[in-house]
């Protein structure tokens, strides 16, 4: 359980990411682009203050994403990452008054039940299993006379 509050970082950082992407794109407008043009929207795109913000928000979210994984299992870790919908989807009716329909509560209370099984299953560190050199073998196996 000493690895949630990183796994939550990653959620949050992720989920902000995607806020400020959605500003960004407001900001622009819709998306027109021609062959002569391509290079030019694209530049304005990730240069847009809201957008790159957004973008370096990924990398800090996939920085702290990496760490979790060096420490737990991954079938633990990833599903955590469906609670950034349930931010972005809560945000984004809040901030950008997005639709937040019946269907879509429903959707998110059964993500969030999800997450909660998958939590109470228990966490798996890496620090606890030995180390494999990179054929798979266990070290501890390797060096072991039978």
């Amino acid at each position: 359980m000493k690895y949630i509050p990183f796994i939550l970082f990653t959620v949050l950082t992720n989920a902000a990411a995607q806020l400020m992407l959605k500003q960004g794109m407001m900001t622009l407008g819709p998306i027109s682009m021609t062959a002569e043009t391509a290079i030019v929207r694209l530049f304005q795109i990730v240069f847009n203050p809201w957008v790159f913000s957004g973008l370096a928000t990924f990398v800090i979210s996939m920085a702290s994403h990496l760490y979790v994984l060096s420490k737990v299992e991954l079938s633990f870790a990833y599903p955590f990452l469906s609670l950034a919908y349930v931010a972005v989807a809560i945000f984004a009716y809040f901030v950008f008054r997005e639709d937040l329909n019946a269907w879509r509560i429903a959707g998110i209370a059964l993500i969030c039940a999800g997450t909660v099984l998958i939590a109470q299953s228990g966490i798996s560190s890496h620090a606890d299993e030995k180390p494999a050199d990179a054929a798979g073998v266990s070290t501890a196996e390797f060096g072991s006379k039978s």
